[in-house]
């Protein structure tokens, strides 16, 4: 996620819950932080099978509820920041639909890690796998050490690193997040070598030479454009989803690509996301190919 991108939001979906609260206030954050306008979104989903053939007014009252909502939201932001430029949309449709075509100009698109009305099942199966995928800006699922609870502010930035395109426009979206937050970058590599056994973390010099390589290229770059940031390499040959979740259990952000390969296959496709949405302890940042310019 660059920060020279001018005349775009960062887009927020709310739908009542806690978790969506939270996901707001940290969407605001980052709005402020970057000078960057806030959109609050609520989806009314007018799809025939998510309730049956109801009369007119329950949708004026799905509708009116989330006029509700997204003033109380957004009554909350300015609490909190009564300078940011925010905006709030009421739409109609299928929720999916409206995030991805909501994050065609969004720089940054937000949601909670639980959800409930128009989001009902939100980030649960197919939902998350779809805004993950095929959301045109990064997507960051916001959750503390519990769905319900706030996301951490302090500790580092964590992003997995395997050599693919996509795990480099997470790099790049992790230094650029590392900086603006003046934390340090966790850069985690796993090589998941034997299946059943168990590995002791490996020092750099332990590495094949191609394997020093990948990260020494992957990483130099960056390390130059943002000599500010201090970071840290770790190598596991365990199971990546473990490797990544517990160098992330201090951590204020994870910041991951949206497949990978290597350590990191299948990436936000299936299990693997899931356990990740699941089981972080802080937001999960889903960068693909293209975002982080």
């Amino acid at each position: 996620m660059t920060s020279d991108i001018t005349g775009r939001r960062i887009v927020s979906a709310v739908d009542g819950s806690i978790s969506s609260v939270h996901a707001a206030q940290w969407a605001a954050t980052e709005a402020a932080r970057r000078r960057h306008p806030l959109r609050l979104v609520h989806v009314v989903d007018r799809s025939p099978l998510a309730h049956g053939r109801p009369v007119p007014s329950y949708y004026e009252a799905l509708e009116s509820d989330g006029r509700r909502i997204l003033a109380d939201v957004l009554s909350q932001v300015k609490e909190t920041y009564p300078d940011l430029d925010a905006e709030v949309a009421l739409l109609s449709s299928r929720p999916v639909h409206s995030l991805i075509e909501d994050s065609r100009h969004a720089l940054l698109m937000v949601v909670g890690s639980r959800g409930m009305e128009g989001f009902s099942g939100m980030l649960i199966g197919s939902t998350a796998v779809g805004v993950a995928t095929h959301g045109h800006c990064p997507v960051a699922v916001v959750r503390g050490q519990h769905p319900t609870e706030a996301p951490p502010t302090r500790g580092p930035v964590v992003v997995g690193v395997d050599g693919s395109a996509i795990s480099d426009a997470a790099v790049a979206a992790a230094f650029d997040e590392a900086s603006w937050r003046s934390a340090d970058l966790v850069a985690v590599h796993a090589r998941h070598e034997v299946k059943g056994f168990a590995h002791p973390p490996l020092h750099e010099w332990e590495l094949k030479e191609p394997e020093r390589e990948v990260l020494a290229e992957r990483m130099a770059g960056w390390q130059e454009k943002y000599p500010d940031v201090r970071v840290r390499r770790v190598i596991s040959t365990g199971p990546p989803v473990a490797a990544l979740l517990e160098n992330a259990a201090e951590a204020q952000l994870l910041v991951v690509g949206s497949r990978g390969r290597g350590g990191f296959p299948g990436l936000l496709l299936g299990s693997t996301s899931q356990a990740l949405i699941y089981h972080a302890t802080c937001p999960v940042l889903v960068v693909r190919p293209g975002h982080a310019g």
